[in-house]
């Protein structure tokens, strides 16, 4: 269970619009594709139900493309591609390139 300062990683994928369904953002997750850095510190996230802070930096592949990007926001829905891109910034990189939409 989460906190009040704190999301599911499979929720905020899914409304940050990364994937189209919140299953295949938990399905994801517990394939371990999904790497997190906070406080310094990186590692796997292994489960969906792990939470999420705001000032997290995730990295994953995604439609062939390495995604990096900072938590900003969690979000109360599902919105529209601009609420969506609120949710989050993308870190610097020389490969990283947040995707448009989701897939």
């Amino acid at each position: 269970m989460t906190d009040a300062g704190s999301c599911r990683a499979d929720v905020w994928l899914w409304r940050a619009r990364f994937f189209k369904t919140r299953s295949m953002a938990s399905r994801f997750v517990e394939e371990g594709r999904l790497r997190l850095t906070r406080a310094g510190s990186e590692g796997r996230i292994d489960k969906a139900s792990r939470g999420l802070k705001v000032g997290d930096e995730l990295v994953f592949a995604l439609g062939g493309r390495l995604v990096a990007v900072r938590v900003e926001a969690f979000g109360e829905r599902r919105g529209p591609p601009a609420e969506a891109r609120a949710l989050y910034a993308p870190t610097p990189g020389p490969e990283t390139t947040p995707p448009q939409t989701g897939i």
